[in-house]
């Protein structure tokens, strides 16, 4: 199974080129049971990841446009009277998917962007006093454009928090940007893509993530930058144990994806920028908060009583 996540890999290459570090993070933060928000200017590619993923997974797919005058009912869901029987008929949102790509999130207002904070964190909605399970599994993948744009409603912390990783997918490189120009709309071939792992599978797989085992070096040194965020200089607030946890899921998911079933400080470098900038920092997710993290990864000793190279 671990070749078919090569080959999930390969076939979402097709429609988003030139991003395979990208599309292994999006894969290992739904590995490692978690959400993603890419953050990036309109046309970059967003829907097409999300859309893309849920083929080559095999899974549901709902894909909702956040604007201003949309009501959490929108997306959990409405109970309607129905006069035949006299009773409230239950009309399901869009949440109960298993990937929700969550359009714009950030150009709706608070309270609707709140309607999805039980479903990513309990995996559950909550209507007129029942308790209603989402399907599994249930990954969302939200977007939201840059928050000096117009019309934008930033995301408070604790949605922030939500959000195992927050990524942008940058401008393609000139090669990339060519096999647009000659090809097409890569988005047209999205149906065509095949599916490389179904959710019996992708249970499996998650279950072997959370089995991977840490060493106690690589604990000290997973301590050692959770230390660096709380008591130096260059961050507003250091992570929090549930943000230090999802760093090493996610370092976990991370080397599995690479092949590996063991984890190296590597691992942890490699996700922490997308893991820890949105929990650390307010700042813009392609500015300063990837400055410090990269500064951070410096300067933390790999070995402790080491200098880094």
């Amino acid at each position: 199974m671990r070749d078919n996540i090569n080959k999930a890999c390969r076939e979402i290459g097709k429609v988003l080129l030139g991003k395979e570090h990208e599309v292994k993070l999006a894969l290992a933060c739904l590995l490692a049971g978690g959400h993603l928000l890419i953050e990036d200017l309109p046309g970059m590619g967003k829907t097409t990841l999300a859309h893309a993923l849920a083929k080559v997974l095999g899974l549901d797919y709902q894909r909702v446009q956040f604007t201003s005058d949309m009501l959490p009912a929108d997306i959990i869901g409405v109970s309607i009277f129905d006069a035949a029987s006299s009773q409230f008929t239950f009309h399901p949102g869009p949440v109960f998917t298993q990937v929700l790509l969550a359009d714009e999130i950030n150009r709706t207002t608070p309270k609707t962007q709140s309607a999805l904070l039980e479903a990513m964190e309990e995996q559950q909605v909550s209507i007129d006093g029942e308790t209603r399970p989402l399907p599994q599994p249930f990954f969302v993948i939200a977007t939201q454009n840059p928050e000096s744009q117009m019309g934008t409603f930033a995301l408070p912390e604790s949605q922030l928090d939500r959000f195992l990783m927050r990524i942008s997918l940058g401008y393609p490189s000139a090669e990339a940007e060519r096999l647009i120009f000659l090809g097409g709309d890569p988005r047209r071939h999205i149906p065509e893509l095949t599916r490389c792992i179904n959710v019996e599978q992708l249970a499996e797989l998650k279950q072997q993530v959370r089995a991977l085992k840490a060493s106690d070096s690589l604990i000290d040194y997973l301590q050692r930058l959770v230390h660096a965020t709380r008591y130096e200089q260059g961050f507003t607030h250091g992570l929090s144990p549930r943000g230090a946890l999802a760093l090493l899921q996610a370092a976990k998911a991370w080397a599995f994806v690479e092949g590996r079933d063991y984890v190296i400080p590597d691992d942890l470098q490699a996700v922490a920028p997308a893991v820890i900038a949105h929990r650390v920092s307010g700042a813009d997710v392609t500015g300063g908060s990837q400055r410090i993290i990269a500064e951070l990864l410096e300067r933390v000793e790999v070995v402790a009583g080491s200098a880094n190279i």
